[in-house]
């Protein structure tokens, strides 16, 4: 006698069918349309400008004539025979040395100064924002070259002589007027001033700390992602310098190339000597070190700068 077993057959396994939302190609096409203006802005106006210089950076080209290729012959010209683009980059290390902390020294001491006034806050925030919306034009540079120049109001209360025609003083000038324009930068400090905890400041008053102490123990490390915030993008703005540098120094970075800063210097090869493609060489240079400094304080930053939580890093 046999005995038969059977089986359970398992029925195949249904295939899931994606489920398509009706109207979804025309949400995506019309997200296509409202981005357009963007990607073709970008695509226009930045990529493609930016392949041309890369392009010419390697050519010598005049403005006039068409481009002649040169390969590598302007940026060995411009580290081996240029002895007025090193005093450029000296100029302008220096310049970003001096303005850069001192603008943000600045603008956190008046940042903390706001956070306690009482009245008259928005007054006073409007009036200290109004340099950061002046500075950067022609007017007010030429302004600051003439307080600063021989018989100016500087020279009238300081007997020092006039800065802008002095190799030792004429770059300080310049760097003064980037101090000036602290606005920006307070707003900021400001806001991530009145985003710290009041219950941090009455726990450390409570143990007895003083006002110097809350200060490096609690505001510098709540503060720290604003002030690297603050740094990196005053040091950018900073190796760009032009307007002052050209207004202060007539175009020329006298006295002394001592205010020849690099994109003054660029300028001036580029559309005063006619020297595009050497101008272009320069600018791909001015690129990829901001990128550079950009990446170190990126890397620092992972040593000074406090995040709530290490999900945020």
């Amino acid at each position: 006698m046999t005995t038969t077993t059977d089986t359970p057959v398992t029925a195949p396994a249904a295939k899931t069918v994606p489920v398509k939302r009706p109207g979804g190609r025309r949400r995506e096409g019309a997200a296509w349309v409202f981005l357009s203006p963007w990607v073709l802005g970008a695509a226009v106006l930045t990529l493609l400008p930016m392949a041309v210089s890369l392009y010419l950076s390697f050519t010598d080209y005049d403005l006039f004539n068409p481009p002649h290729w040169v390969g590598l012959r302007n940026y060995t010209q411009m580290f081996t025979e240029d002895p007025r683009y090193w005093r450029s980059v000296g100029a302008t290390l220096t310049y970003v040395v001096i303005a850069v902390p001192l603008q943000l020294g600045l603008a956190l001491v008046v940042a903390l100064g706001l956070k306690s006034m009482r009245r008259g806050r928005g007054f006073y925030r409007s009036a200290f924002y109004a340099p950061s919306l002046l500075g950067a034009s022609m007017s007010i540079a030429l302004v600051w070259r003439a307080l600063f120049n021989d018989g100016g109001t500087v020279d009238n209360l300081l007997g020092t002589g006039g800065w802008v025609n002095r190799p030792g003083w004429a770059l300080l000038a310049v760097a003064l007027l980037t101090v000036w324009q602290f606005g920006a930068p307070m707003v900021i400090f400001l806001a991530g001033l009145q985003q710290i905890p009041a219950e941090l400041y009455e726990a450390a008053a409570v143990d007895g700390a003083s006002r110097w102490r809350q200060f490096l123990s609690i505001t510098v490390p709540m503060l720290s992602p604003v002030i690297f915030f603050n740094l990196v993008l005053q040091t950018i703005q900073a190796f760009q310098v032009f307007t002052p540098a050209f207004a202060v120094s007539g175009g020329k970075g006298g006295p002394a190339d001592s205010t020849l800063f690099y994109t003054l210097y660029l300028y001036d090869r580029g559309f005063v000597a006619s020297h595009m493609g050497y101008a272009s060489a320069m600018a791909w240079v001015l690129l990829i070190v901001i990128g550079a400094v950009t990446a170190v304080l990126f890397r620092t930053s992972r040593t000074w700068v406090f995040y709530a939580s290490e999900g945020d890093r």
